[in-house]
C-alpha cells in the first residue's frame, strides 16, 4: 500500500512537470505581434505653409522700354551717341524746332555730339533768359548773333544728310531736357580760331573741340 502511494505520487509529479514545460514552451514560442503604422496621406492642408508650392498664372516679365517714348530711351541710354541713334523720328518739324535744329546743323555739325548739344542749349538758354528773344527763331534770327544767318535767312539744309538727322535728334534731346549739357547755363560761344572782344567780359565755362562756351 505504501508502495502504491509512492507510485501515484511519482506519476502525479511527472504529469505536473510535463504540464509546466508545455505551457512555458508555448509562451516562449508565441510570436510577438507588432502593429503596422497607419498609412500617412499627405494633402496640401498637411504640408506647412512655407513648404507649399505657389503657382503664378502669368509669366513675370520685366517690361521693355517704350521705343516711342524719348524719356524711356534716355533713361536706358548709356551715352549721348546711343541716345541720338535711338531717338525716334519726329516727322514734320515745327518752325521753332526747325530753327533750333538749324542752329545745331550750321554752327556745329562737324563737332562732337556734346558740342552740338551745347549749341542747342545756348539757344534754349537765351530764349529763357529774359535778355534775348523769347522763342528759338527769335534767338537764331536776332541780328549779328549767328554768323550763318545772312540777310535774315538760313542757308539751304541738306535734309537727306546724316548730319541733319543728328541735328534734329540733338535739338529734340536739348528741347526735352533728355541729356545734361556740359555747361547747362551757357549763353554765348565762339570758335577757338577767333577772339571776339565781348569774350573778355564773360565767364568761360567749358571748351568742346573747337568751341568755347561762356556765361
Amino acid at each position: 500500500m505504501k508502495l502504491r502511494h509512492s507510485s501515484l505520487a511519482a506519476i502525479a509529479a511527472m504529469v505536473a512537470f510535463t504540464l509546466f514545460n508545455t505551457e512555458g514552451s508555448a509562451a516562449l514560442a508565441e510570436p510577438t505581434q507588432v502593429q503596422a503604422p497607419a498609412p500617412i496621406h499627405l494633402t496640401l492642408e498637411t504640408v506647412p505653409a512655407e513648404a507649399a508650392p505657389s503657382f503664378v498664372a502669368n509669366e513675370v516679365v520685366q517690361p521693355l522700354p517704350d521705343k516711342a517714348d524719348p524719356q524711356a530711351i534716355a533713361d536706358n541710354a548709356d551715352s549721348l551717341s546711343e541716345l541720338v541713334a535711338e531717338m525716334p523720328e519726329q516727322g514734320a518739324l515745327s518752325r521753332e524746332m526747325e530753327c533750333l535744329a538749324g542752329a545745331v546743323y550750321f554752327e556745329s555739325r562737324g563737332e562732337p555730339l556734346a558740342g552740338q548739344l551745347e549749341v542747342a542749349q545756348v539757344v534754349i538758354n537765351r530764349s529763357q533768359s529774359g535778355a534775348f528773344p523769347t522763342d528759338y527763331c527769335g534767338v537764331v534770327y536776332q541780328p549779328a548773333q549767328f554768323s550763318f544767318v545772312r540777310h535774315g535767312r538760313m542757308p539751304r539744309i541738306n535734309r537727306d544728310s546724316a548730319a541733319w538727322t543728328r541735328a534734329v535728334a540733338v535739338a529734340r534731346i536739348a528741347h526735352e531736357g533728355l541729356w545734361d549739357a556740359k555747361a547747362p547755363d551757357a549763353l554765348y560761344f565762339h570758335a577757338r580760331s577767333c577772339n571776339p572782344s565781348w569774350s573778355h567780359t564773360k565767364i568761360a565755362l567749358t571748351t568742346i573741340d573747337s568751341h568755347i562756351f561762356y556765361r
